[in-house]
């Protein structure tokens, strides 16, 4: 029986499971789990690698431990960030987070030299200040031109591992840099920051052999014998290949710290009307698109429940939401402002005051403002969705973390009048194993391996109750 590890890292918290297929089923077991979150040094949010990489040899460790000699491993992380290497393969400074304030203003000065329109016309890419041109384009040029190599994050944790470089391509879309047309990296816009592209790896597809891991870089570790294979890197891409939707009338909610809603699809969508309502075509996993909508997403409750000091769980805040009316008070969740504020829910308040609503002052009124406010930009989104695919949207399927809180869910459900599922909520990690998978010979392609996930992992079922919100039968 084949084992197959998956590396699963989030920007709060990393695992690592080991996945086998057997008897028609999936089985999943977390093997190591730690904390990840970006921290301030100097002037800049940034990650420390160098922990992520001792906590994915933990876990190998107890791979090892637990008997297993020889497994395959596949990597995936959040998007848009990235690593400078200089020529000796060394980081010329710390991976800095995508919710750094150094790329304010960034989009605003880029499109001075370029369009957006032309920018969105090359790449399909939705416009977040984040994303890893607008990053580039702020960093100092002497550091660009010491750099040789340009890793994104699990690619270069790959690279830790290996020895390979490589880049893959559903993180690589998330760039803002690869051109639709062409499928690589568009020479125009590396110029436009200051790079060429020797300075980047090849790009490679989802299920690609990577190299096996080096145990001589790691002599202070017991390790089995592992095989690294490219997975869907960005995490979404592997939440979306872990979804078992069927048909073409399905949008997926990957729900963890960001809220991913979109659509599975074979061609792009890079049309003025998706620019207008920044839409994005990422790539996916089996030459498919991810054509979504970053919404704000989970990142919200984990910063109230932050400046809560923790004193409740995820699910006491989901109680105490309930009990409190809904859509008393809604906020814009996509609002640059509650990208990284100092206080989430002093930011909240003052949204609130501004725009002239009653202010939410207990944990439940705050959390059932988040959750509302989510429900009713998902329910846009859907409509948008839709009108932008030309596709009915019959039943939405929420998976990750998120898929957890029963009362969006339903929230949803009520708002739109279409089914709601739920699960599973390890997507991501059944994602990444799957493609591991297939590249082993278990599932002939995604079509057979998502049937296999939906007899694994029941969902849960979310109908609209026809109440006073207002639910349509399909969006």
């Amino acid at each position: 029986m084949n084992c197959y590890a998956a590396v699963d890292i989030g920007a709060s918290s990393g695992r690592v499971l080991l996945g086998t297929y057997q008897d028609g089923r999936i089985d999943l077991a977390e093997i190591h789990r730690f904390k990840n979150g970006f921290f301030r040094k100097g002037f800049l949010d940034v990650w420390d690698t160098d922990y992520l990489l001792k906590e994915i040899l933990t876990g190998l460790a107890k791979i090892k431990q637990a008997g297993i000699d020889t497994c395959t491993l596949g990597i995936d992380t959040w998007a848009v960030d990235y690593c400078l290497l200089d020529g000796e393969g060394q980081p010329i400074h710390d991976v800095v987070s995508y919710r750094d304030h150094r790329t304010d203003g960034a989009i605003d000065k880029v499109a001075e030299l370029i369009s957006k329109e032309t920018i969105y016309q090359k790449t399909g890419i939705q416009f977040q200040p984040f994303n890893t041109l607008f990053q580039l384009f702020v960093e100092k040029q002497e550091d660009l031109e010491r750099t040789e190599t340009i890793l994104m994050v699990p690619d270069y944790l790959t690279y830790r591992l290996t020895g390979e470089k490589v880049l893959e391509k559903t993180n690589a879309s998330s760039m803002q840099l690869v051109n639709l047309e062409t499928g690589e990296l568009d020479e125009e816009l590396l110029a436009l920051v200051g790079l060429n592209r020797k300075q980047f790896p090849p790009l490679i597809e989802a299920g690609t052999v990577v190299g096996s891991l080096k145990q001589e870089f790691f002599p202070e570790f017991d390790l089995p014998e592992v095989e690294v294979i490219a997975v869907g890197t960005h995490d979404t891409a592997s939440a979306v290949a872990g979804t078992p939707g069927e048909g073409d009338n399905w949008a997926y909610l990957s729900s963890g710290t960001w809220s991913l809603l979109g659509m599975e699809m074979e061609e792009p969508i890079s049309t003025t009307a998706a620019y207008q309502e920044n839409y994005t075509n990422e790539g996916g996993v089996y030459d498919t698109y991810r054509f979504l909508k970053n919404i704000m997403g989970m990142w919200l409750i984990q910063e109230v429940s932050r400046m809560l000091d923790h004193r409740y769980t995820f699910a006491e805040l989901a109680q105490l939401a309930a009990e409190v009316e809904p859509f008393q008070r809604e906020i814009d969740v996509n609002h640059p402002r509650f990208l990284n504020p100092e206080h989430m829910i002093e930011e909240i308040q003052a949204y609130c005051q501004e725009t002239g609503q009653s202010i939410p002052e207990t944990p439940g009124e705050i959390v059932r403002c988040v959750y509302d406010s989510l429900a009713l930009c998902y329910q846009r989104e859907l409509q948008k969705l839709a009108e932008l695919t030309g596709k009915e949207v019959e039943e939405l399927i929420i998976v990750g973390g998120g898929g957890n809180v029963a009362l969006l869910n339903q929230t949803v459900a009520d708002l739109t009048g279409m089914t709601v599922w739920a699960g599973p909520s390890e997507a991501t990690a059944v994602g990444n194993i799957v493609v591991q998978m297939i590249q082993k010979g278990e599932f002939t392609d995604l079509a057979e391996a998502r049937k296999v996930i939906k007899n694994t992992y029941p969902m849960k079922k979310f109908e609209s109750n026809n109440n006073e919100y207002g639910g349509r039968k399909n969006v």
